[in-house]
């Protein structure tokens, strides 16, 4: 391991000597003044070596810190070039021009230009399992029109993809990846990028990145970013406590105990993550296809005591919409309908009555033809959080007469469960994006990526189409109320509390991390592009 160590370092450091860059002052920028900024996104144990931004595995850092799209779309609302310079639309939104930043380096010091944005795109078509937003479904081609602009044409209006091309899509090099016969396959042991940082060196207990002296907004003052390994929260929770982690995201209970107030250096911020936690409810179940009992499920959970037993009061109560919002973005909010859930057990047992159910000998209600509001709960094991929260549920719903076992499953398990439609409720996260669109459009599009319930109603349906087919925001925001609609009245899912971004930092070493005040970037480090974004912001202390 040693040996695969210094290999990786040498061929940084003969990189970076190309390209100008004096191996003794990277060496003394790496090893004298400047400690590492030492960073856990995640508990997994020994590292799997794999730096390819089109894989699901591909380890923390491989995008944001090396590979980037083309703009970040922050959680203030704002649309901040990376690669990109701006963006317009043109023929009614069937046409999406990106102009490029004129400064972008490869990290071996080569030009970025239109030619690498088309050559990312057209991978994407040529091999379509790497096309996870499904780009080329609505798009029906991708030209260079000079150097430094990009002209993307969609098959129809659909101007809600443009989130999935300018902030989700990574930009690679051609003149790497041309010659990666199958990109399906690659490791990509040696990447190239445009990030704030290069990877220098890995063992499957360490690996470690460097500040990309060629970077287009300067090189990072963070000298030198460190990924231990870790194999479990308890682990990474003692060592943030001693203070040999500088940055992670962990569910800390009493957090001001263990951690805050042991130090000012330490600091946590929660953000919001835009969706909810939900309980999903399996619409193809005779008996949760019923409104009435999705009803009398959510008037029956207490969903403050969720937020301050199950989740330590880090997750505040959702919003009956499922979306959480900064304020700038109110407008989004349909202002007619509500903004709290009822907590009415009375109302929920009444409306079962009125529509038929009846209690048997144990107390659990019956349907007119005999079958018991009986249901299991699936949730991920070892989420401590979610394990209380359904805990928690289940509690209350069986006291108003609806029994729910809770399953504990291992997470494959779990996932594949509910995305394959075997479960009958299952508590789960819910996807985000610049507008409460994406929320929906994940959760009610028929095919949709989240709609693990089956929802399919033409009216939600209609208004997903609308407003892809426009870009006047004022008649997006009129399609978004008819989702909303639909998410408070028909309870296809049932929104618990607001999903948070954990991410524990010290200020001890390194300043300028995001916070409430300065929202300038989601803050948990497992999160790309905004980690690279985090990083390349950080100064010494």
């Amino acid at each position: 391991m040693l040996k695969k160590r210094w290999v990786y370092s040498v061929a940084a450091l003969l990189t970076l000597s190309m390209m100008g860059v004096a191996q003794d002052s990277l060496a003394a920028s790496s090893s004298n003044q400047q400690p590492p900024l030492i960073m856990v996104p995640g508990q997994g144990g020994q590292f799997q070596e794999n730096f390819s931004p089109f894989s699901t595995s591909a380890l923390q850092g491989t995008l944001g810190l090396i590979y980037q799209p083309l703009f970040y779309f922050n959680p203030s609302g704002q649309t901040v070039p990376l690669l990109g310079q701006s963006f317009v639309w043109s023929d009614h939104a069937k046409v999406l021009t990106v102009n490029l930043k004129h400064n972008v380096k490869w990290s071996n010091g080569t030009p970025m230009t239109s030619t690498d944005v088309v050559f990312s795109f057209d991978l994407l078509k040529k091999f379509p399992q790497l096309d996870g937003s499904q780009i080329w479904k609505v798009i029906s081609g991708v030209r260079a029109k000079g150097p430094f602009q990009v002209q993307f044409t969609f098959q129809t209006p659909n101007s809600a993809y443009a989130y999935y091309i300018l902030g989700t899509t990574y930009i690679v090099p051609q003149r790497v990846w041309k010659n990666v016969s199958d990109p399906t396959k690659s490791l990509n042991l040696h990447p190239m990028g445009t990030g704030p940082y290069i990877l220098v060196s890995f063992t499957p207990e360490m690996y470690q990145f460097m500040a990309n002296p060629v970077y287009w907004n300067g090189a990072p003052k963070v000298k030198r970013v460190d990924f231990p390994a870790y194999s479990g929260n308890e682990s990474t929770t003692l060592a943030l406590v001693q203070g040999k982690i500088d940055w992670t995201g962990l569910f800390i209970p009493h957090i001001d105990q263990v951690y805050s107030n042991r130090s000012p250096y330490n600091q946590y911020w929660f953000s919001d993550f835009g969706g909810a936690n939900m309980i999903y409810t399996n619409l193809q179940n005779p008996l949760l296809k019923q409104l009435p009992v999705r009803e009398a499920i959510s008037l029956a959970i207490n969903r403050q005591k969720v937020s301050q037993l199950g989740e330590y009061g880090y997750e505040p109560p959702a919003t009956p919409t499922g979306y959480a919002l900064p304020p700038a973005a109110k407008a989004w909010t349909d202002p007619k309908l509500p903004t709290q859930f009822q907590y009415n057990p009375a109302r929920a047992i009444k409306i079962l009555e009125q529509a038929g159910f009846k209690k048997n000998a144990q107390g659990v209600f019956v349907s007119k033809n005999g079958q018991p509001l009986s249901f299991t709960l699936d949730v991920v094991s070892g989420w401590t959080d979610w394990d209380a929260d359904c805990s928690i549920v289940a509690s209350e719903l069986s006291s108003i007469g609806i029994k729910v076992q809770v399953q504990q499953l291992a997470f494959g398990a779990y996932y594949q469960n509910l995305s394959t439609g075997h479960f009958q409720l299952g508590m789960s996260w819910s996807g985000s994006g610049p507008t409460p669109f994406y929320m929906y459009q994940s959760l009610f599009q028929p095919n949709g990526s989240g709609n693990w319930d089956h929802w399919n109603n033409a009216v939600t349906t209609k208004a997903l189409y609308n407003y892809e087919h426009t870009s006047n925001v004022k008649k997006q925001q009129q399609d978004v109320y008819v989702l909303e609609d639909a998410m408070v009245k028909s309870l296809p899912y049932i929104p618990l509390v607001y999903g948070v971004g954990w991410n524990e930092y010290s200020t001890k070493n390194f300043v300028g991390w995001p916070n409430a005040a300065n929202p300038y970037a989601q803050g948990s480090p497992w999160v790309s592009p905004s980690n690279g974004i985090i990083l390349s912001q950080l100064r010494p202390r």
